[in-house]
């Protein structure tokens, strides 16, 4: 993919979020794009970073640990993809964000590695807001008792809330459940947990963030709406 058509795509994307924030009423900067990079050759990322991109989202410790080094220092990584325990050390002192907090073996894994590093890294809750068998995350019933729970932990910040919603046909259909994310986060606020601040809401992906920006997604993730259909052989 050219240079001209990962820009053109970027542009696109961007001005639908700004769309998506005017028709709900939002300022049109409190969305930030994260470019979903994973499986991506490096050559491209560096495409998206020339044409405007900062944050990059990575499913894969390695792939980040063989990307980041590569593009320019401001650029942003975040694991937004199902992280073992004993991978948290490979990324611990790199990683911008974590959005796939999903146990609390691995936010003790990460708050030890945090403190080691000297670091406080911010998290999100991973929410299975479907309640899918097939996904990672917490149940939404479950959510307050869980923040609660690591919210004791000083190496982390729990910073928001993150989903993948269920796959639909019509983007409308998972108006739902970015409606339900966007009302978990105000009761778990509610409940004025100690070093919590839900802050942010990742939801959104290619076939539906506009609909999540309408909802109150803070961070979108979108891929294959800037790269091109993932080659999912590499994963």
């Amino acid at each position: 993919m050219s240079l001209s058509t990962i820009k053109d795509n970027l542009e696109q994307v961007n001005s639908n979020i700004v769309s998506a924030c005017i028709r709900s009423g939002r300022k049109t900067d409190s969305v930030t794009l994260i470019a979903v990079s994973k499986t991506k050759p490096v050559e491209m990322l560096l495409e998206a970073y020339a044409a405007g991109a900062r944050d990059f989202g990575e499913n894969k410790v390695q792939e980040i640990v063989d990307k980041i080094d590569k593009l320019p220092p401001d650029a942003r990584f975040h694991m937004i993809g199902h992280l073992q325990t004993n991978k948290v050390k490979y990324i611990i002192d790199r990683i911008y964000m974590i959005h796939s907090l999903d146990s609390v073996k691995l936010a003790m894994e990460i708050d030890k590695r945090a403190k080691a590093a000297g670091r406080v890294v911010p998290c999100l809750i991973e929410i299975n807001i479907g309640n899918e068998e097939s996904k990672y995350g917490i149940n939404p019933k479950e959510a307050a008792e869980f923040a609660a729970e690591v919210s004791q932990l000083t190496g982390i910040k729990i910073m928001g809330l993150m989903c993948v919603a269920p796959a639909v046909d019509d983007p409308e259909d998972a108006r739902e459940y970015f409606v339900r994310m966007r009302e978990l986060s105000v009761d778990i606020t509610r409940k004025n947990i100690d070093n919590i601040e839900l802050s942010i809401l990742s939801m959104g992906m290619s076939g539906d963030y506009m609909v999540a920006v309408e909802e109150g997604a803070d961070f979108v993730r979108v891929g294959s709406s800037i790269f091109g259909l993932r080659d999912y052989s590499k994963l």
